[in-house]
């Protein structure tokens, strides 16, 4: 067991340790407000969709065009004074020219920037998660767990973890500790021309080549072996600590730890090699092999935020990541958020993010990678680039809930917009919806 599982394992039963000395501690106190007044529902949705000439399915050449709607249900009910149980139901649907890659050949003249009709083409993801939180009776220390279960087409997905926090200088000030892992099983899918070379047979035979011509070097030969390893585990550990610096300025900083071991490399993305010359059937380029990345990654970041109100009207969230990895990758994220209280109910929010990031080691665009190269993955989100974000929102919020559908009084809606692009072909945008009820 690595160091990483056992800081997990100790913040995970220490947060618990804690919080019931603590439970015991403030167990005296005659008076106390309710921590979650009564059931709360937030309904949130959002549409996304992406494009670009970089799919790292293709071999970092090809289209990257995709959409996904996703809708979320999160109930929040409070058990008595103290304790607050949060179940989080998801769903995500969506569909990818890209993805649909994974198998080009399976209609029509195939082409890296053209969409197939593939399994792989759009797919439903599923999460469910339960959560549960306590407060002390003074409501300085809250502790919390939950367990999540999520699923795709490809994989499985089980997850754990806790958190403890603690309010000193009359709340003033807040510490916080939380611990998570991830126990991921993947199901291994491959690019459709690579298969019939790793039953150990000459793939040639398959009736994909049987059946059609290969043009350019038709002596086609791939690398290519079935991983070994399915699983990949996650373990994560943060830190924060917040302060309130005046009656109109907070800061915060946070620490994050991130060891992920197992299967990191994605079955179906493809890899073309210098040294190797190319084979083609149709219009599609045949794949040389696959993405080969290590079986382990330690992450850390670091960050701030300094929020300042500056008068009933304008505030300002202001917000600083540092990010490095073992990967050779390291980021700098800043971000600006500028709230502007229209009326006593209405809210904009115009905000802008700024991201730059260095290469990964591993990373060989399109055609650069060699056969004799230990790892190799033209996927373009572990390249170097820049990429800016161009947000606005405007929300609705009603404390006393004067609008009901039912027993169910509407206390807030929130409706925002972001724009993405990177300096390479990428772009993407997203709209979001919540609306939060709560029950009379």
């Amino acid at each position: 067991m690595n160091t990483l599982k056992y800081i997990f394992l100790i913040s995970f039963f220490l947060t618990s340790f804690v919080s019931i000395a603590q439970q015991t501690q403030d167990s005296t106190q005659v008076y106390k407000k309710r921590v979650l007044e009564s059931t709360e529902v937030d309904i949130l949705s959002s549409y996304y969709s992406q494009d670009g000439e970089n799919a790292a399915v293709s071999g970092g050449l090809g289209t990257e065009e995709l959409t996904d709607f996703t809708a979320t249900y999160i109930i929040s009910i409070p058990l008595n004074d103290d304790d607050v149980l949060t179940i989080d139901a998801g769903i995500s649907a969506y569909s990818s020219a890209s993805s649909s890659n994974v198998d080009p050949f399976d209609d029509g003249p195939a082409d890296a920037f053209q969409a197939s009709s593939g399994a792989s083409s759009g797919d439903l993801w599923i999460n469910l998660t339960g959560g549960y939180s306590h407060s002390s009776d003074d409501r300085n220390t809250i502790w919390s767990a939950n367990v999540s279960i999520s699923n795709e087409y490809d994989y499985l997905s089980t997850g754990l973890g806790g958190s403890f926090t603690k309010l000193f200088n009359e709340k003033n000030t807040e510490f916080s500790i939380n611990a998570n892992a991830f126990f991921d099983t993947w199901t291994t899918i491959y690019p459709f021309e690579l298969r019939p070379f790793g039953e150990g047979e000459n793939g040639l035979d398959n009736s994909l080549f049987v059946n059609n011509t290969i043009s350019g070097n038709t002596n086609y030969s791939p690398i290519f072996s079935a991983f070994d390893d399915k699983g990949r585990n996650s373990y994560s550990l943060g830190l924060g600590f917040s302060q309130i610096l005046h009656k109109n300025v907070q800061g915060s900083l946070s620490l994050d730890f991130v060891q992920q071991q197992g299967l990191l490399s994605t079955p179906f993305q493809r890899v073309y090699f210098s040294d190797v010359a190319d084979s083609f059937i149709d219009n599609f380029q045949l794949a040389d092999a696959i993405e080969r990345l290590p079986d382990s990654r330690i992450k850390v970041a670091i960050g701030g935020r300094l929020n300042w109100y500056l008068n009933e009207v304008v505030s300002l969230r202001t917000y600083y990541r540092y990010y490095s990895d073992d990967w050779d990758i390291t980021s700098h994220t800043a971000s600006i958020e500028v709230p502007i209280k229209i009326t006593r109910k209405f809210t904009l929010y115009p905000s802008y993010r700024f991201y730059n990031q260095t290469a990964a080691e591993y990373f060989k665009p399109y055609k650069t990678a060699l056969s004799t190269d230990e790892f190799y993955t033209s996927d373009y989100d572990l390249s170097e680039y820049s990429a800016n974000q161009f947000g606005f929102g405007i929300s609705y919020t009603d404390i006393f809930t004067k609008a009901h559908i039912g027993k169910w009084g509407l206390k807030s809606v929130d409706l925002k917009f972001y724009q993405y692009d990177r300096n390479t072909t990428f772009s993407s945008s997203i709209i979001t919806l919540g609306v939060k009820f709560i029950k009379d």
